[in-house]
């Protein structure tokens, strides 16, 4: 059974006690038109956006949830608070810039974001840490939970008088969740009126593969995920396959992830102290020659959505032979040449 779903532009309002919410403000990037940011006209069309927002919250740092943020409030001109985590805040500097850089350095696009825009957005940010409660105004609250999808997502709880929902970002994965069915038993004890989570792309492919694996991944995330279980399964087997991952944000993301260490799982906090689960001895960085090498392979290449750059162009390269594989997931990526 396939299901392919398109994943991007995450960006919903909530209408709850007479308060508009914003969850998350992403975009789209198999676009480079309007399309890929939401289009705010449905809010407004004449007023200033912050006059009909309430409160805007970012679940996570992946551009299909924050990507839209400079152009809600650098263009449109929404100049309100924006709460996110302590680390979703440290983090979509970095991917807002490598976009930026992306879509007008090497695409050459004009009139688009600055250095400066970025900068005079992050200000407007909240920053909220766990179990924090915020008053938003006199009727409004919010208050951050662990969600485990990556560093600093967060479910967030949102109470206006009697009523009140639960927001979070896609469910956890396994190695850096802390909790597992927290939002279930949230739901349970707050008796929220609403539970909202955006659904993500699941690809499931054949069982077998006797050449180079593709692993789609996001640079920030996923692929630290995945990179834990990889090291720990290629020590186990002993398994001597190559795994590369390719270079840019991969890297500045293992820093993010050391550095908020205290946000990750249990176990990647209690083996940190002996050995730093980031620091990965089977797993290299990607040279695009590499792309011809003969036999098994395991590539984690960017963007995981497959519109463009280095996972793209392996992909063209490999998808014609039919010992490849493309994977989307974690069990995928370990089925590989015995």
């Amino acid at each position: 059974m396939e299901r392919v779903m398109n994943v991007g532009r995450s960006c919903i309002l909530l209408t709850i006690g007479g308060k508009n919410i914003m969850l998350d403000c992403g975009m789209h990037m198999g676009y480079n038109d309007e399309r890929r940011f939401p289009d705010f006209t449905y809010i407004t069309k004449i007023e200033k956006l912050t006059e009909h927002l309430d409160c805007v919250i970012i679940s996570h740092f992946h551009l299909d949830h924050c990507g839209a943020l400079l152009y809600m409030s650098e263009m449109v001109g929404y100049d309100g608070l924006i709460y996110t985590t302590i680390p979703t805040k440290a983090i979509c500097p970095i991917l807002l810039e490598d976009y930026r850089k992306v879509t007008v350095e090497r695409k050459g696009e004009q009139n688009f974001f600055t250095p400066e825009m970025i900068k005079t957005c992050m200000k407007k940010v909240v920053p909220v840490t766990l179990h924090q409660t915020l008053q938003v105004d006199d009727e409004l609250e919010i208050k951050a939970y662990y969600a485990g999808h990556v560093l600093g997502a967060a479910m967030f709880h949102v109470k206006v008088g009697q009523q009140s929902f639960l927001y979070t970002a896609p469910l956890p994965q396994p190695v850096l969740s802390r909790v597992t069915v927290i939002w279930s038993r949230f739901v349970r004890f707050y008796l929220v009126t609403v539970f909202v989570s955006p659904a993500t792309t699941e690809v499931r492919h054949r069982d077998h593969s006797f050449g180079p694996v593709l692993n789609l991944v996001f640079a920030l995330g996923r692929a630290q995920e995945l990179c834990i279980l990889l090291e720990a399964y290629w020590d186990r087997m002993n398994l001597k396959v190559p795994i590369y991952f390719s270079l840019g944000l991969t890297e500045k993301a293992n820093h993010y992830y050391k550095l908020f260490v205290t946000w990750t799982s249990q176990k990647i906090k209690e083996t940190f102290v002996q050995r730093n689960m980031f620091e990965f001895k089977h797993i290299k960085a990607f040279d695009r020659a590499y792309i011809e090498n003969p036999g098994p392979m395991v590539v984690f290449a960017t963007p995981g959505m497959l519109h463009a750059g280095l996972s793209l162009q392996i992909f063209k390269k490999w998808a014609s032979h039919d010992l490849n594989m493309v994977a989307t997931s974690t069990i995928a990526a370990l089925i590989i040449c015995r």
